[in-house]
């Protein structure tokens, strides 16, 4: 039987967002339609939802500032992008703003179902929101994955969502392969190039937070994926 969650489905369009809402019911969820993006950061503000699914184009606020909105509340929850848009800034910036994945319209309901289940079964491989993990070292740096915090030098680097996930499955195979395409489906839910491309961009940055202990490394493995060089 099929977990029964609360979705949060944010689209204006008033055909297609019945569609999905029906749709969603159908397959066993209790989803909560809004029909602009204030409408969805209200919604959210006063309900308890296990993922969440934004268009992006919307009135009064758009699905990047619902997304920011939400990250504010919750670093943890799944948010799912529904954009008519295939351009790559697009997915890049979605991504930036805490998205777990995108779809790009026209889509199939079976395509949506079956990105919510891939969404929802990377979490096996991080650790469950509510579990407490142990402060990790990575050389001179203290790493608080649940706090999403990185310390060097009486300093603390906030993580997104994103760069959180990445850096844990990278300090938990420290000095050893961490497989790309593993990393990709744990952290995306899908090995696609678009997420590929986002999770590169994630890596730069990562580097860019470890960079004040030289002993630290992300190093490429060429075809294979990455290794996290430290004590």
């Amino acid at each position: 039987m099929k977990q029964q969650l609360d979705i949060l489905l944010c689209e204006d369009d008033p055909n297609l967002g019945k569609l999905l809402s029906d749709f969603l019911n159908r397959k066993g969820y209790n989803a909560t339609w809004a029909q602009d993006g204030a409408e969805g950061v209200r919604q959210f503000r006063v309900g308890s939802y296990d993922f969440v699914i934004l268009d992006v184009m919307m009135p009064v606020k758009d699905g990047y500032q619902v997304a920011e909105e939400i990250r504010g509340l919750n670093r943890h929850v799944p948010i799912l992008f529904l954009t008519a848009k295939s351009q790559r800034e697009d997915t890049l910036q979605g991504f930036k703003v805490g998205a777990d994945d995108y779809m790009t319209k026209p889509f199939s309901m079976d395509e949506l179902e079956m990105r919510i289940e891939a969404i929802l079964r990377r979490s096996a491989a991080l650790p469950d929101t509510e579990d407490e993990v142990e402060e990790l070292t990575i050389g001179l740096y203290a790493y608080d994955y649940n706090r999403q915090e990185l310390r060097v030098n009486d300093q603390a680097q906030r993580l997104t969502t994103k760069e959180n996930e990445l850096l844990f499955l990278l300090t938990k195979s420290k000095n050893a392969l961490l497989e790309r395409e593993f990393a990709l489906n744990a952290i995306w839910g899908d090995a696609n190039y678009f997420n590929g491309r986002s999770m590169d961009v994630y890596i730069a940055k990562l580097r860019k937070h470890l960079k004040e202990d030289s002993r630290v490394e992300i190093l490429n493995v060429h075809g294979k994926g990455f290794k996290l060089i430290a004590d």
